[in-house]
């Protein structure tokens, strides 16, 4: 099972959210192999690595992968130490203002489940989700749960 993660980067946890996250993963993965693939660019991102380091802690059958949109290897060394592994995909030929919107949409692709957090019809994460409805992924929206 392979579960993204997208969501505004104002994003603002709410008590119960973290118990949500938690719940959905074990009923999507539970003890299955999975693999949950993260970006790091915002408070959502910092919010869902915090849950799958959780949920990992639980379940050493996932991974945590960092899903990076630039190649800078000092970065990449730093990710190391965090995720179990990095990835970059290749998106060399796309223009680089649009690295994190083609590194998103590769997340959705890997993915059969998206777990977001999209309150507004603007920006990165709504472009995110509207592509997973789109390719039809299962997405979990936190904001309207």
């Amino acid at each position: 099972m392979v579960v993204t993660f997208c969501g505004h980067a104002d994003f603002q946890e709410k008590s119960e959210d973290k118990s949500i996250v938690l719940d959905i993963l074990e009923r999507i993965i539970g003890n299955a192999n999975g693999e949950l693939l993260l970006g790091e660019y915002g408070n959502f991102d910092s919010f869902a690595y915090e849950c799958c380091r959780i949920y990992k802690e639980r379940h050493a059958n996932v991974s945590i992968i960092r899903v990076t949109p630039y190649l800078n290897q000092k970065r990449i060394s730093d990710f190391e130490k965090k995720f179990d592994s990095v990835v970059y995909p290749e998106i060399e030929s796309k223009p680089k203002k649009f690295a994190i919107t083609y590194c998103n949409r590769y997340m959705v692709e890997k993915s059969d489940f998206v777990i977001a957090y999209v309150s507004h019809n603007w920006g990165g994460a709504y472009a995110t989700y509207k592509f997973a409805k789109k390719h039809h992924k299962t997405v979990f929206n936190l904001a309207t749960l």
